[in-house]
């Protein structure tokens, strides 16, 4: 199966890592994802069903019109990729308008020029909620319509919904196989890198999300594959899992350079 693209840029995506993931997810009937994020795994697997989370309600609003409404929304979105909506000044306009905004749609073509116009695939809120990524100063940003009617496509085949992963994890069902990208732990005490939603991901989290793991494999059969960071912490919480540990390419830099390889942790618990 060839590598297939998301269609949204993403800090962190599992894009290079798919086929390290692939390779240690056991088989089953549906994938439950409750970090869905960009979809780097689910656009590059073959489950015949897939129940994907995420507890930011514009990026599964964007999901849910972009698997519904797929031709309209292409139409209505390539109009905002132009020289004229490259710039800083219209830019920031228009994260004023999505701010702003509560009708779905508008809010779901806003997301999609944001994420391509802003800095370095990042998405992140202040703490009332609004969206305060930088312009990104980028040529000519991608317009990703290939990747939109693949994602359209396989989305048929996908429910979206904004919860909590804890939620996701309880209402797994028996047959399906669960992989968990949570937002990772620090590196080191001072690398803990600003949270990706409005709510942060604590350390206590990142213990009880291993603790569910732990408790769905065990009691229901349920396996559950994590990744995140090599740590003495994430070893010593997915200390029941079997651990692989595999080379990524981790960094929010501008610069090659700035890219470094550092190790990180596949855990399955099964």
């Amino acid at each position: 199966m060839k590598k297939n693209r998301a269609f949204l840029k993403w800090a962190g995506g599992k894009y290079p890592l798919v086929e390290d993931i692939r390779r240690h997810l056991p088989p089953g009937d549906c994938l439950v994802e409750p970090f869905v994020g960009a979809g780097s795994v689910f656009l590059n697997t073959e489950f015949d069903r897939y129940h994907l989370a995420d507890i930011n309600n514009d990026l599964i609003n964007l999901y849910n019109i972009v698997k519904t409404r797929t031709a309209a929304f292409i139409r209505d979105a390539q109009r905002l990729f132009n020289a004229e909506g490259n710039t800083s000044e219209v830019y920031y306009a228009r994260r004023i308008a999505f701010n702003a905004s509560r009708d779905s749609y508008e809010r779901a073509l806003l997301f999609l020029y944001l994420n391509r116009h802003g800095y370095n695939g990042l998405c992140r809120y202040n703490l009332r909620g609004e969206f305060n990524v930088p312009f990104g100063r980028y040529r000519k940003p991608y317009f990703p319509e290939a990747e939109l009617l693949w994602f359209a496509e396989r989305a048929q085949n996908a429910t979206f919904v904004c919860e909590s992963y804890d939620v996701t994890l309880r209402n797994a069902q028996t047959g399906s196989v669960v992989y968990c990208d949570p937002p990772y732990a620090p590196l080191s005490a001072t690398a803990n890198f600003t949270a990706y939603h409005t709510n942060s991901f604590s350390l206590r989290e990142q213990q009880h999300l291993a603790e569910l793991a732990t408790q769905l494999a065990q009691e229901s059969g349920i396996p559950v594959l994590i990744s995140n960071h090599d740590t003495v912490l994430t070893r010593e919480w997915y200390q029941a899992a079997e651990l692989h540990v595999v080379k990524a390419r981790r960094s929010i830099s501008r610069s090659i350079s700035g890219r470094t390889q550092v190790d990180e942790l596949l855990a399955l618990f099964s």
